[in-house]
């Protein structure tokens, strides 16, 4: 279970983008969705990834946030003696955070 305790103190306040941002740069590779992400016959490397907050709203129970991620995708060599070449990539996930437990959830958005 991922925690954004601080991000949820911070709920509110003008430092709730800049706290998320912060907390969700701090997660360990491979805690964020971003698989389904990546263009085919390439890989996933998100050992550093860069967050865009883009908007948020609450419920009752929980903050709803929309982020963008960008991280890096290693495209296989085409075989005739080329490395690995890193290309740029980009992932629109929700994010939402309950207010009782500071528990949160990923989810991927297609179609923006």
């Amino acid at each position: 279970m991922i925690a954004l305790r601080e991000s949820l103190y911070a709920w509110g306040s003008a430092d709730f983008p800049a706290t998320l941002k912060r907390e969700i740069e701090a997660l360990a590779a491979g805690s964020l969705p971003l698989d389904g992400c990546v263009t085919p016959s390439s890989y996933l490397d998100d050992s550093r990834i860069s967050v865009s907050v883009m908007q948020s709203s609450e419920t009752q129970d929980a903050i709803a946030t929309r982020i963008g991620v960008f991280f890096t995708e290693i495209v296989a060599s085409c075989g005739c003696g080329g490395e690995p070449t890193e290309e740029n990539g980009y992932c629109l996930l929700k994010v939402h955070i309950d207010k009782s437990t500071a528990a949160a959830t990923f989810d991927p958005l297609t179609g923006y």
